[in-house]
C-alpha cells in the first residue's frame, strides 16, 4: 500500500485549505497524533466514536473530518465523552485530522462551492461573512427555476428533504449558500437582495424574517450539507499520494 508520512500530509492540506488564515472556532489540521506513515484515510463529517471504530474496522491510519474534538470553549480536561472519542483513537493509532472553516470556503473541494455546482448555479462569488473572511457561495440559474424545483434540486444534492420556507420571489434567479449552522448569515442574504438562502439549520425567528423579507429558506440539514467537501477532500488525497480514502456516512438528520 502506498502511503504519506503525517508530517508532509498535514504540510499539503494545510497549504491547499489556507488553514491558518483567519480566525475559527478550534484547531485546524491534526488534532491527535497516531502513525507516523497513513495509507488509508476514513472521511466523515464529525469526530465520534462509531467514526473511529468504524475506521479502526476499515484498517485506517487517519481520520480526517469536518468537525473535529476540540473547540473553543470546550473544558480542558479528557473526561467523559471526550475521554471515550480520544481513547479510540489512541487505541487505534489514528491520526484525527480536521479542518472547519478552511473547508467551508474552499473554492474547488468546499461544502459551498460543490453545493451550488450541483445545484446548477453559475457565475459563482464569494458569499456570507465568517470571522472576517467569505465562507459561502452565491451565484445564479441561467434559467430561473420555481420554488418547488429548487426544493427538489436540494432534495437530491443533500440526501434529504429540507425544511423550507418559501417566501420569495417565482422565478427563483439568485441564491446564497453557506453549510451548517448559519442562520444568522439569513440577513447578509436579505441584504445582498438573494431570492433565496440555502443553509443546514433553521431557528425559530427564520420563518418570520423570511416571509417579511419576502425570500425563501431552505434548512438542507447541518450534516447533510457537509457531506460534500470532507468526501471530496479525501477523493482529492487519494489523487494525489495515492493512499486509500474511505467516506464513512454516520447519518445525523440535523
Amino acid at each position: 500500500m502506498t502511503t504519506v508520512h503525517r508530517s508532509t500530509l498535514i504540510a499539503y492540506l494545510d497549504e491547499l485549505l489556507d488553514a491558518h488564515r483567519g480566525r475559527d472556532y478550534g484547531p485546524n489540521g491534526l488534532q491527535v497524533e497516531g502513525k507516523e506513515q497513513i495509507g488509508k484515510i476514513v472521511t466523515g463529517v464529525s469526530a465520534c466514536r462509531e467514526l473511529f471504530i468504524k475506521a479502526r474496522e476499515l484498517g485506517a491510519d487517519a481520520v480526517l473530518v469536518h468537525h473535529g474534538v476540540f473547540w473553543d470553549g470546550m473544558p480542558r480536561v479528557l473526561t467523559g465523552v471526550q475521554y471515550g472519542r480520544v481513547a479510540e483513537l489512541i487505541r487505534g493509532d489514528l491520526n484525527l485530522i480536521a479542518y472547519h472553516l478552511p473547508l467551508d470556503r474552499h473554492p474547488e473541494l468546499g461544502n459551498n462551492v460543490l453545493a451550488a455546482r450541483d445545484l446548477g448555479l453559475k457565475s459563482l462569488e464569494p458569499f456570507g461573512l465568517h470571522e472576517g473572511l467569505p465562507t459561502g457561495f452565491k451565484g445564479h440559474f441561467p434559467f430561473p427555476v420555481s420554488p418547488t424545483e429548487l426544493t427538489d434540486r436540494c432534495r437530491k444534492t443533500f440526501g434529504q428533504e429540507p425544511l423550507t420556507f418559501l417566501e420569495g420571489p417565482d422565478p427563483v434567479k439568485t441564491v446564497g449558500i453557506i453549510s451548517g449552522g448559519a442562520q444568522r448569515d439569513l440577513y447578509q442574504a436579505i441584504d445582498e437582495g438573494l431570492d433565496a438562502y440555502i443553509t443546514g439549520e433553521v431557528s425559530e425567528w427564520v420563518m418570520n424574517t423570511a416571509r417579511e423579507a419576502k425570500i425563501h429558506y431552505l434548512a438542507c440539514g447541518h450534516y447533510a450539507t457537509e457531506r460534500l467537501g470532507i468526501r471530496a477532500l479525501g477523493e482529492h488525497l487519494a489523487g494525489r499520494f495515492g493512499v486509500v480514502a474511505e467516506f464513512v456516512d454516520v447519518v445525523n438528520p440535523v
